[in-house]
């Protein structure tokens, strides 16, 4: 199993054949022109999320007990909304190696779950202390600071129950894909992957000494776009993809993971907190650093031209039509504007 990368020269010698300048997609947040679209994206896009969301619905059913603990649950995860980028992608991958929407609903739906937690306990006090989330107070805001710690623990482990479990997948779904899938979702969340891209992001805040472009890379491999490669690992796996597929895939993610969070830190310092639908601002109040803090804004928009050619650059070899899907979402991450 490859590990991600520590370093932009690096991650570009290793996944990231170069491409030509003519190649690079532009869009209306940060480029000239959008790209042209023949694929029906928001279509997709809208389809795939509400699926997502049925899915959702029915795996956190309201009259579970404890009652507030299940409505805390379901208010990060439903009420809130949110785009499902993550449960987009593992459904996306696993249609680009062959698979069906219906194999890859489980661990689509664990990933959110996954994500959704993360959420909840970032916005902490101790943490990042946000108190807006998705356009709406945040978790703890909305029921206290001890409800959200044990309702985003109670969604993580969810997660996996929700993964592991053979009778929500349809029949023919091999138990040893679900196991390495189940093996994926660990890796990206644990020590390797979510949780020590947060412990680095948090020794990084506020030190006086200014850390390198490697370090944060380092920060936002793990924290950001970790999960992002494993929600589309853990979907070519489920769809069958072969070793070769799957690596494609998870570089891809790498890549679309650092743009994720390149265009985060523009939007943070360019967008209003009502536009964003969460509190704008806040990296630089607490001294947080910053793609645009550390190489400046037009040095951050030509980084995410490059990530973004190098993301579709590992989708070259699959089938145009079924990576329509994963092409898109990339130029979506670029171009959105919250």
């Amino acid at each position: 199993m490859a590990s991600a990368p520590t370093g932009r020269s690096r991650s570009l010698s290793i996944c990231f054949p170069s491409a030509k300048a003519a190649d690079i997609k532009t869009g209306p947040s940060f480029f000239a022109s959008e790209p042209a679209a023949e694929f029906d994206f928001k279509g997709y896009l809208l389809r795939k999320a509400a699926s997502v969301n049925r899915a959702l619905d029915l795996a956190v059913p309201p009259q579970l007990h404890p009652k507030l603990m299940h409505e805390a649950m379901r208010y990060s995860l439903l009420a809130a909304g949110g785009k499902r980028i993550r449960p987009i992608l593992c459904i996306a991958a696993c249609e680009i190696v062959g698979g069906a929407e219906a194999f890859a609903m489980p661990p689509a739906c664990a990933v959110e779950m996954v994500h959704t937690t993360s959420l909840m306990h970032d916005d902490l006090p101790w943490m990042d202390n946000d108190d807006l989330r998705r356009g709406q107070p945040s978790c703890h805001r909305a029921y206290g600071e001890p409800l959200a710690v044990l309702a985003g623990d109670a969604l993580l482990f969810l997660s996996y129950r929700h993964l592991a479990d053979m009778d929500n997948y349809p029949s023919g779904v091999p138990p040893a894909l679900i196991l390495r899938a189940t093996t994926e979702l660990s890796r990206s969340i644990g020590a390797e992957g979510l949780a020590a891209g947060q412990v680095l992001d948090m020794e990084s805040t506020g030190v006086n000494k200014p850390i390198d472009v490697d370090r944060l890379e380092s920060i936002h491999l793990h924290k950001t776009a970790a999960l992002l490669e494993g929600s589309v690992a853990i979907g070519g796996i489920i769809g069958g993809g072969s070793d070769g597929e799957i690596e494609r895939l998870r570089c891809y993610a790498r890549c679309i993971g650092l743009l994720f969070q390149v265009v985060d830190d523009i939007l943070d310092v360019t967008k209003s907190s009502q536009e964003l639908g969460k509190t704008a601002a806040k990296d630089l109040a607490s001294d947080k650093t910053t793609y645009p803090k550390l190489l400046g804004m037009e040095r951050s928009r030509e980084l995410a031209e490059e990530l973004l050619r190098d993301a579709e650059s590992q989708l070259e070899d699959f089938d145009p039509a079924k990576a329509a899907p994963l092409l898109h979402l990339a130029n979506y991450i670029a171009y959105r504007q919250k």
